[in-house]
């Protein structure tokens, strides 16, 4: 699977009503070799855009007040999903599991 396929698909709930698009991956990296080992952690997901954060949902970026007003009115009730959570991924839809959680979409690093 190659992540960016992943970019504006569907998120559907375990009873496949419509809950977003996927707009960002969140990746760690891990392990001290070189070049580091990159995990999955989960999908952004917005219930009102397709267009990604650009970067500025990193809590230390300092950016833009306008444009971080914007990005912020854009993607209210933005989200992540922890890997864990999702089901299945089809052609162009995320399946999440029941009991799936919705967690903070803003960057912790």
């Amino acid at each position: 699977m190659i992540l960016s396929d992943l970019m504006r698909n569907d998120v559907l709930d375990p009873s496949g009503d419509r809950i977003g698009r996927v707009i960002d991956i969140r990746l760690r990296l891990e392990g001290v070799q070189d070049p580091s080992v990159a995990r999955v952690v989960g999908l952004v997901v917005s219930p009102r855009s397709a267009a990604s954060f650009l970067g500025y949902e990193r809590s230390d970026l300092t950016r833009p007040v306008l444009l971080a007003g914007l990005l912020r009115w854009m993607h209210r009730g933005s989200f992540l999903v922890p890997w864990s959570d999702v089901l299945r991924i089809d052609s162009r839809e995320v399946r999440l599991r029941p009991g799936y959680r919705r967690e903070s979409a803003a960057d912790p690093a």
